[in-house]
């Protein structure tokens, strides 16, 4: 489809092949190294405020690039959660999507996190 869509764009190869290097190739690969990342680094380092079976942990340089994903302690303690970025100052671009979709009303009954779970799930 990209390379498509770049040759239609431009009318020539050279747009073909450019949109199928870096709107096909180049996008897949980061895609899977940074879902790889979340699943592997953030098993290994990071924060761990919350508890849970595993040793999954929140590791902070991910987290724009996986869109909120890297907060993987707070995923793992609370996987129902919307938003896993569970404080203020951390970055979570699925949970802002999520909201909108709240507001437009085209989901409903979201798990948000209260002051109250947040504690509950805390690491003594």
């Amino acid at each position: 489809m990209p390379a498509a869509l770049g040759g239609l764009l431009t009318w020539s190869w050279t747009g073909v092949l450019t949109a199928l290097f870096w709107a096909g190739l180049v996008r897949v690969s980061l895609l899977h190294h940074v879902t790889w990342s979340v699943n592997s680094v953030c098993h290994m380092i990071g924060d761990r405020p919350f508890r849970n079976r595993d040793r999954s942990a929140n590791f902070w340089p991910l987290a724009f690039a996986s869109f909120g994903e890297s907060w993987h302690n707070s995923h793992h303690a609370d996987p129902t959660c919307a938003r896993h970025g569970v404080q203020r100052w951390q970055p979570d671009i699925s949970a802002a999507v999520i909201r909108l979709f709240e507001k437009l009303r085209w989901v409903w009954q979201v798990r948000w996190p209260t002051q109250r779970r947040l504690a509950r799930l805390r690491a003594s």
